[in-house]
């Protein structure tokens, strides 16, 4: 039985979201979790698509492949979907919340970096029109945010 929902944002997901998106998936399988993840993107773009060919590379080469998730855009439902919304950057942060319907549903919505930097609104940098380099960089960032989601989420089960 699910608990908990995460739900990953980024601009197209292509790129950032579907990475946190399997980072954390596999961490939750990992862990025996009893939490479902997902990933969307604030525009339509790329609905339907695999995502980017260079972050599945960097995916496969760090063992989390992410070759079977489609992009989708994020709608409005997802606040009644969704226990924890993490955004890569603050145009994110900005799209997502304007759909919100109530103060309970902006609060779901968390800058991700902000769980390894509290408070520093970081922002996770779009690889895409850069090089390999910047799929790695993208990668440890997410890597570390979800180590640290885990440990929130295995919390908040352990103090149910």
């Amino acid at each position: 039985m699910t608990k908990y929902s995460v739900l990953m944002v980024c601009l197209g997901n292509i790129c950032r979201s579907p990475m946190a998106d399997g980072l954390l998936r596999k961490k939750v399988k990992d862990e025996n979790l009893p939490v479902f993840v997902d990933s969307a993107g604030t525009g339509n773009w790329h609905v339907g698509n695999p995502p980017d060919e260079r972050m599945r590379k960097t995916a496969h080469s760090n063992d989390c492949p992410i070759d079977d998730l489609r992009a989708r855009q994020f709608q409005a439902e997802d606040f009644v979907n969704f226990d924890y919304i993490y955004v890569m950057d603050k145009e994110n942060y900005k799209n997502v919340v304007q759909l919100a319907t109530s103060e309970k549903d902006k609060h779901k919505v968390k800058l991700i970096l902000n769980e390894i930097h509290p408070g520093k609104d970081l922002e996770v940098p779009d690889p895409y029109f850069g090089g390999e380099q910047g799929f790695k960089e993208v990668f440890s960032l997410l890597d570390q945010a979800t180590d640290q989601i885990i440990t929130n989420l295995k919390k908040a089960i352990s103090n149910e």
